[in-house]
């Protein structure tokens, strides 16, 4: 069932993806391959960017990089009902504000920050989107993890940003913190990583590698299901997920 509703995503619960990719024509080919992703192609809101659908419901959209030196990568969003009291208390709590508000074309307002330890994450204030319209199935987001080099600082951090979906009754945030070393070398620096549901991760990374990306991390067991880590065609590293 189609979860597009405004009130699905109450503050700090994730609520979007998407993908900075030097080829976005490359990045449709693979995800839509992979995950069963058709798209949508040249809405004024998206730029040159394309909205990513699963039964024809939006479940992530792919960005062209307008610079080289951007990372390739997967930002997940938190809802966001007031994004400039949360940019605040993510700057008292000493992280920054990497992009300030933008707004996207009328579906919603924009913010890119970093934690005090430099994981990139966003803030989604949604206007005509809500956000994901599928999550929690095959093909679509499932849960992003943050790998942090100090997770009671993390702890701190989100739970002062976002207590009632980290802590309150019934919360339900589809995101955990875990330390780095657990899963990456130690070097690795703090991120959130992006997990797709699947049915079999065995069968999804073959089907990765088929495709021209590869496997970084193989399947591990954590408390949310069986992952694995998977770096595309063009180095975006997401997970797959099959629980």
């Amino acid at each position: 069932m189609a979860e597009n509703r405004a009130s699905a995503y109450t503050e700090g619960v994730p609520c979007w993806v998407d993908a900075q990719l030097p080829d976005v024509a490359a990045g449709k080919r693979f995800y839509g391959q992979l995950f069963g992703w058709d798209f949508e192609d040249g809405q004024a809101a998206y730029g040159r960017s394309v909205l990513a659908r699963l039964d024809g419901e939006p479940v992530a959209a792919l960005t062209p990089k307008t610079d080289g030196r951007m990372p390739t990568v997967w930002t997940v969003y938190f809802a966001a009902p007031d994004p400039e009291a949360l940019a605040g208390r993510i700057v008292a709590g000493g992280g920054r504000i990497v992009a300030p508000a933008a707004n996207v074309g009328g579906l919603g307002t924009a913010v890119l920050a970093a934690d005090p330890e430099g994981a990139v994450f966003g803030l989604w204030q949604p206007a005509g989107r809500a956000g994901f319209g599928r999550r929690h199935e095959p093909g679509a987001f499932a849960w992003a993890q943050l790998y942090t080099r100090d997770t009671e600082a993390a702890n701190t951090f989100y739970g002062s940003l976002f207590h009632d979906a980290l802590f309150g009754p019934g919360a339900r945030p589809d995101f955990g913190r875990a330390p780095v070393r657990d899963v990456f070398p130690a070097e690795m620096p703090p991120h959130f990583l992006v997990h797709f549901r699947v049915e079999r991760a065995g069968e999804a990374l073959d089907a990765a590698v088929a495709l021209g990306g590869r496997v970084q991390v193989p399947p591990f067991e954590t408390s949310y299901g069986t992952a694995a880590v998977v770096v595309d065609n063009q180095g975006a590293s997401f997970a797959v997920l099959e629980r």
